[in-house]
């Protein structure tokens, strides 16, 4: 039967399929279910407010099937987080690039979800949405100004700040290859 896999795999030029499953979170209103629907469908889908969650599977890559969860539990939900964090190999954190006066919030969610202790090793990619409005925030003025890289915990982690658009999808595929391509280091380091 293996053997039956294996040649329709190679006949249909596919490898064997390594899972991965990723989280996008962040404060509310940051385009996180728009981010995931252009990954998805490569289109702008006009999204509903996110009352817990949306799951969807990407199958973009020839090695790497992803699973990505879409959480929003508002702030008062922010401690059940940790919850979906387990058993995932990633997230995305989203932070409007736009409205600043939410950066000060953002921060503080990325310190709770970097200082809990049983995802120490997992790798995430800030992403800097809604680079196509004009006044956004870069990338590299959110890592500076709002001086993520002290928030402790991250040093020790793969991270990194990328900017975005989930309307035009600007940037989103090469954020989110980085984002695997973190995943499959940290796996080769948790084998050794």
């Amino acid at each position: 039967m293996g053997t039956l896999v294996s040649r329709v795999q190679g006949l249909c030029g596919r490898r064997h399929l390594t899972k991965a499953s990723i989280l996008i979170i962040g404060p509310h209103g940051s385009g996180k279910t728009t981010i995931l629907y252009r990954l998805k469908l490569n289109e702008n889908v006009k999204p509903v407010p996110t009352l817990t969650y949306n799951v969807e599977t990407l199958d973009m890559f020839e090695d790497l099937l992803l699973h990505v969860w879409d959480v929003s539990l508002g702030a008062k939900g922010l401690p059940l987080i940790r919850h979906f964090m387990e058993g995932h190999q990633g997230f995305f954190f989203v932070v409007d690039s736009k409205d600043t006066e939410t950066f000060i919030e953002a921060r503080e969610d990325l310190r709770y979800h970097c200082t809990y202790s049983d995802t120490d090793d997992l790798p995430f990619i800030v992403l800097a949405n809604k680079q196509d409005l004009d006044g956004a925030c870069r990338p590299s003025e959110l890592l500076h100004h709002r001086r993520l890289d002290e928030i402790p915990g991250i040093p020790a982690r793969r991270w990194d700040v990328c900017g975005c658009s989930g309307i035009t999808g600007e940037g989103l595929h090469e954020a989110l290859e980085k984002l695997c391509n973190m995943i499959k280091e940290t796996e080769e380091m948790r084998r050794r």
